[in-house]
């Protein structure tokens, strides 16, 4: 199997990986599917879609199983919070201003970022998906933007099981028994439409077909399609999930 070129792990990384690893692998199984599709060098984004609120852990111990620092783009108001912002800063992820006069230094630091060759993941929905069945949602436009200004491939990622640990509209941890992470690799995203200067339409078709990508990559992990339309993120609601109704 095809992996990725060894990048270093920044120290703060390191620390997080030594509190945290033991405990994934003390919790859960693994199924991981085409990482060969993962490029051998250079930068690139991982685009996945959100389950849960413990999907970073998950994605984390698969990059760093692959050798590859994780980096995202974290809410700004992680980073005032006592030892976690410190850690976070330290490891290289990118603090998002949200709705302030600040938002666009979100993307110009991760296009620097992955200029310099970094490996940035990010979810396309923006949000965890309120879809009943878990499907991904729409998604917003920042992932192919980001990829398209850096000159660098988006490779689709879909991702399944953390939802059994920690499904957002359940209450309490569901640790035992132990839950499978399934996490299934695609290859490159087709974004060769995109001109030199895309407009927000064109961003609009790409952010589609990507999302149809990881669709797809969850649906060969579950077995199964899609029942209803996607979910559109700029209308969002949050409808009564199946969970919820198996509960009450």
């Amino acid at each position: 199997m095809a992996r990725p070129q060894s990048r270093k792990l920044p120290l703060a990384t390191k620390f997080i990986v030594a509190l945290v690893w033991p405990l994934l692998m003390l919790f859960t199984k693994r199924d991981r599917r085409g990482e060969e599709n993962l490029p051998n060098e250079g930068a690139f984004v991982i685009a996945v879609n959100h389950l849960s609120y413990i999907d970073p852990f998950v994605m984390a111990h698969w990059m760093v199983d692959n050798r590859l620092p994780p980096r995202y783009l974290v809410k700004d108001t992680i980073f005032s919070i006592p030892v976690v912002g410190w850690l976070f800063k330290h490891v290289g992820h990118i603090p998002v201003y949200r709705g302030t006069k600040d938002a666009s230094k979100s993307l110009e630091a991760a296009v620097e970022q992955l200029k310099a060759g970094a490996v940035i993941y990010i979810y396309p929905e923006g949000t965890m998906t309120r879809d009943p069945d878990a499907w991904p949602m729409s998604g917003r436009t920042g992932a192919v933007r980001l990829a398209h200004e850096a000159g660098v491939p988006i490779i689709p990622v879909g991702q399944w099981g953390a939802q059994e640990i920690l499904w957002p509209y359940r209450k309490g941890l569901h640790l035992l028994p132990r839950k499978t992470m399934h996490v299934n690799v695609g290859t490159p995203l087709d974004m060769s439409d995109l001109g030199e200067n895309p407009t927000e339409e064109e961003y609009k078709v790409v952010t589609e077909r990507l999302m149809d990508r990881i669709t797809d990559l969850q649906a060969e992990i579950r077995g199964e399609r899609p029942t209803r339309p996607r979910i559109d993120v700029h209308t969002l609601n949050k409808p009564k999930t199946h969970h919820q109704s198996e509960e009450n």
